[in-house]
């Protein structure tokens, strides 16, 4: 049996470009992809611990260049970049590289458009452990759009969303979702890309 599942459609319309689509594993596919995660070496010369696969981004200098390559994606998370570059209602680029994220409740990122001279037109993260809320502000007329993203989601952006949009988790301990105060618990992001070199 494949270790994932086929993507639930649900297109979130209040942000251009935004998709985001439920339940794409399993509670168990995801303890497996939680366990591979935990077994592998942390970075922590961030506010938040980090793993770099295919290719390592620079933050401080925002780039990412043929020296950054560490090779191939993991054969778990090659699975899972298949399965989504397969799907091309999910995403319809086969991914070369991903960052994983690890956020502790009251840990966040803050607003950012990703790198757009370092990485393509498309950007996937599945959302794994926890429940977040993830703050889109236009970057132009400053609109504010909260979007819940549900632990085993996968959130994609493109067009607008991608570029027009800066995206953030607020760093905080609980988010009101549905007019409801949830408590978050550790949320790990797995972010998919591809690379643009110059």
């Amino acid at each position: 049996m494949d270790l994932f599942t086929p993507i639930d459609e649900t297109p979130v319309i209040q942000v251009p470009g935004l998709e985001l689509h439920l339940d794409v594993i399993t509670p168990e596919q995801e303890q497996k992809l939680m366990e591979w995660i935990d077994a592998q070496p942390w970075l922590e010369d961030l506010s938040r611990k980090v793993q770099h696969y295919g290719y390592r981004y620079d933050y401080r200098a925002r780039s990412i260049d043929v020296s950054s390559r560490l090779g191939d994606l993991p054969q778990m998370l090659q699975r899972l970049a298949t399965h989504l570059s397969d799907n091309q209602s999910a995403l319809p680029f086969a991914p070369e590289q991903a960052i994983v994220n690890e956020y502790q409740p009251g840990q966040g990122i803050s607003a950012h458009v990703d790198c757009e001279p370092c990485f393509g037109p498309d950007i996937a993260s599945l959302s794994l452990g926890s429940t977040a809320v993830m703050k889109f502000t236009h970057l132009a007329t400053k609109e504010v759009v909260d979007i819940t993203l549900p632990r085993r989601s996968i959130v994609v952006l493109s067009g607008e969303s991608r570029t027009a949009w800066s995206h953030a988790i607020p760093a905080r301990k609980s988010d009101v979702i549905s007019g409801t105060k949830q408590p978050r618990g550790r949320r790990v992001s797995v972010t998919f890309r591809t690379v643009l070199l110059t």
